[in-house]
């Protein structure tokens, strides 16, 4: 079986893979205003940074359209509005606000009525669409640098084909290995309280054939002392200037075990992942879940009713725990002020890592 897609645009509407239903059912959502599409991201219908990256940016593309069949003036604000609602979905992944601001700057630069407009946004939506496809193949080729024949590795949440629109970043570099010929086995933390690694990692690789093996959260450090693991590869939400990294809460912590145990760990995302205006992870804004996320499993309260709950979504490793950032244009790597910077402005075609 092959993995679904994420998210296509069927010329009218964004159609989602509702990632809330799987893997037990196949469902899809569709939206036809930026409202619905912001709601989606909100919800977990679609998720992942490249993948609410792109959603949100065919949002946009549906805001430009709402403008037109609503006559609305000017369409650019409009589109601020639009723009402002998809961005604040979710603070963290900072794709999200890039992909915005990336749709929101066409539009300000095309010349001529609605219709012109909501094409050109449809344009530019599909080629940032393409392009993250296209970027996650690249960084799965680059990261068979760091997962050599016979690796035993561990991934935290889900940062596949379903994380992105198409192939994966952190599984996308475990894709490309198994692709290339190479043993490997995965182990996949379950990644509470949301549950994305059991039950989206491990389907995905389940359907490409991949050895896995499914563990709670606080089994990483047994199967590390047994020496079962011997490196750790994960996304990102966001990476700061000096390579402090926002990713799924429980990431700091595999990253402290790995330095303990002498584990390389690993980071697998796009340069859009990059934020080099915020300098440190300090600076990471960290969005708080819905406390019920953490209380109920499938509807059910399992919590004593009463007790107080904290539901960060993320946690900020620092850049001090990483080995290397692989990234679409070569695997950086420590300092990493200097080489996200390098990577920044470099080319794909020019740009070797060090």
């Amino acid at each position: 079986m092959t993995i679904p897609e994420t998210l296509r645009w069927d010329g009218d509407s964004l159609v989602l893979l509702d990632q809330t239903r799987l893997p037990g059912e196949l469902c899809w959502v569709t939206c036809t205003t930026p409202a619905e599409t912001a709601e989606a991201i909100r919800a977990m219908v679609v998720r992942g940074a490249p993948a609410i990256g792109v959603a949100a940016a065919w949002g946009m593309a549906l805001a430009a359209r709402e403008a037109r069949a609503l006559a609305r003036e000017p369409a650019l604000a409009h589109l601020a509005a639009a723009a402002q609602a998809l961005t604040a979905a979710r603070p963290t992944a900072v794709n999200l606000a890039w992909a915005v601001a990336r749709l929101l700057a066409h539009a300000s630069g095309t010349a001529g009525d609605g219709a012109v407009l909501a094409e050109a946004l449809v344009h530019e939506a599909r080629q940032l669409h393409d392009t993250d496809v296209a970027t996650n193949r690249a960084i799965g080729q680059a990261g068979l640098a760091v997962v050599p024949d016979g690796s035993r590795v561990l991934t935290h949440c889900n940062a596949g084909a379903l994380a992105t629109a198409g192939y994966g970043t952190a599984v996308g570099v475990l894709r490309a290995a198994h692709e290339a010929g190479r043993r490997l086995h995965v182990w996949v933390d379950e990644t509470r309280p949301y549950w994305q690694g059991a039950r989206l990692t491990a389907w995905e690789l389940v359907q490409l054939g991949i050895p896995a093996t499914l563990i709670t959260d606080g089994m990483a450090a047994h199967f590390m002392a047994r020496g079962a693991i011997d490196r750790v590869v994960v996304g990102a939400d966001r990476i700061a200037a000096n390579g402090d990294t926002a990713n799924k809460i429980g990431t700091y912590g595999l990253a402290v075990l790995a330095a303990a145990h002498g584990i390389p760990f690993y980071v697998a995302a796009p340069r859009s992942t990059l934020d080099p205006v915020l300098p440190t992870g300090a600076d990471i804004p960290i969005e708080e879940r819905p406390e019920e996320e953490l209380t109920h499993v499938g509807g059910r309260r399992l919590a004593a009713e009463g007790v107080g709950v904290a539901n960060p979504s993320f946690d900020v490793t620092p850049g001090r725990l990483i080995a290397g950032i692989i990234t679409e244009v070569g695997v950086l790597r420590p300092p990493f002020a200097p080489a996200l910077q390098a990577a920044l402005s470099a080319s794909s075609a020019s740009y070797t890592a060090t």
